[in-house]
């Protein structure tokens, strides 16, 4: 599975150790940055981000910033995107299971590292349903 990750100054920290556990884990990982701890704009490194996962260079990925609310929504702009805001594990289960999500977006400022990391694995582990909700998220693109 490919995964690619990425976020800004306030999930900098989170963003290396999942960084370091989906490669532990034999993902085929791309880190769109930051590279550093600076501040930065998010916008930035979400853009190319979405825009892999968007082409399918990337099956998911992985957007972390202080509220998680301006990757999701950058992210959203993209056609394709289905990105989710995950603030526990049940959200993190249902963005896949119920919407397709193929992005989860963290609030590092909001969950510790623990539930972050747990947040990642249950997505990347839950399958989507289909059905009823197959129906539902094939009206969601314009």
């Amino acid at each position: 599975m490919k995964v690619a990750i990425a976020g800004d100054h306030a999930g900098f920290e989170y963003k290396k150790v999942i960084l370091q556990w989906l490669q532990g884990q034999n993902f085929e990982t791309a880190d769109f940055g930051p590279y550093t701890p600076e501040s930065m704009d998010y916008p930035d490194t979400t853009h190319p981000l979405a825009s892999a996962v968007e082409k399918g260079d990337y099956e998911f990925g992985v957007l972390i910033c202080g509220s998680g609310n301006g990757v999701c929504i950058t992210a959203n702009h993209h056609q394709g995107i289905r990105a989710g805001l995950a603030w526990n594990i049940e959200v993190a289960q249902l963005i896949r299971q119920h919407n397709n999500a193929n992005i989860i977006c963290l609030p590092a400022r909001f969950i510790d590292l623990e539930l972050a990391l747990e947040c990642v694995k249950t997505f990347l582990n839950t399958p989507f349903e289909g059905g009823r909700h197959a129906r539902r998220a094939d009206k969601i693109a314009c």
